[in-house]
This record gives structure tokens, C-alpha cells and sequence, in this order.
């Protein structure tokens, strides 16, 4: 099996994330781990997997995201499983209750990505999920790592 993880990352937080989901799956399947930025269409044949992870950016996908989504031709993804994942303040570290309103309302990245995945043919195998860093810059918060790894596994077994 082959799969491909995309992500963008601006404070290497989603970037470490995406490495901890591929080290999991990496132990039962070939995984490739790209930045957005540098996936190639070719990247996109024969692929029986992929995960597509962003950075939380004004409650949705970070621009570099979206633009690779949208480049993906319509229904090339089909029968090709698929999975989001985004990084996240979580909404006790936020103290603002006007932010915390607009992120109930407008939400995260990782939701818009499995949508528009889903839209591109693809089968969704799992709920979007979301990993925290304490502030804007990160740090992840203690053991998101292995929540990730863990993730993974359950992908694993769909």
C-alpha cells in the first residue's frame, strides 16, 4: 500500500505531527511525507492513502492547502482512502471570548479539508482530527505525538 502525507506547517508543528502519523504507518505500508508546497501530481497515482494535514490559519486551511486541494483534479482521489488532520489552539488557552465565539462558529482546518477531499472523489476513513500547540507558535502540547501515532493506527485498521 502507498500513502502520502501532505501537510504545511509554519512553526514546524503540523510538519511533527505529519512525521509521527507516517513513522506509524510506516511499519505496514510505503509512506511519503511532502510539504505542501512541493507535491507533484505524479505524487497522486497509485495512491491508496492519503492524509492532508494544515496549520489552522484564520479558522480554516492554511493558503497553500486550499490551493493544493483545489488543484486536484475532480474524482482522481476516487478509491483512494483519505484523512485530515490540522493544528489547533486548544479553546482553554484562548482568552478572549469574542475568539472563543469565532471558533465555535467558523471552527478549525481540518474539517474544510475532509470535505473538499471527500468532494475530490476521495473515501474518507475517519473523523478529522485536531492536535494542540500551546500558543500560536507551539509548542505541541505534551503527548500529541503519540495521539498522532495513534491516529494513525486507528486509520491503520479501516
Amino acid at each position: 500500500m502507498k500513502a502520502l502525507i501532505i501537510n504545511e506547517s509554519f512553526f514546524s508543528n503540523t510538519e511533527k505531527i505529519a512525521q509521527a502519523i507516517g513513522d506509524s504507518l510506516g511499519t505496514s505500508m510505503e509512506v511519503e511525507i511532502c510539504k505542501v508546497s512541493q507535491v507533484k501530481p505524479e505524487q497522486l497515482k497509485d495512491l491508496n492513502l492519503l492524509i492532508a494535514g494544515s496549520a489552522t490559519r484564520a479558522f480554516s486551511p492554511s493558503p497553500g492547502t486550499k490551493r493544493f486541494i483545489k488543484s486536484i483534479r475532480p474524482m482522481s482521489l476516487k478509491n483512494v482512502k483519505a484523512a485530515a488532520f490540522d493544528t489547533r489552539i486548544p479553546e482553554d488557552k484562548v482568552k478572549s471570548r469574542a475568539l472563543l465565539f469565532l471558533m465555535k462558529v467558523f471552527g478549525y482546518a481540518a474539517e474544510p479539508i475532509s470535505k473538499k477531499l471527500a468532494k475530490k472523489g476521495a473515501h474518507i476513513v475517519i473523523e478529522p482530527e485536531g492536535f494542540f500547540v500551546e500558543d500560536s507558535e507551539g509548542p505541541l502540547r505534551d503527548s500529541e505525538l503519540e495521539r498522532a501515532a495513534a491516529w494513525a493506527k486507528e486509520i491503520q485498521r479501516k
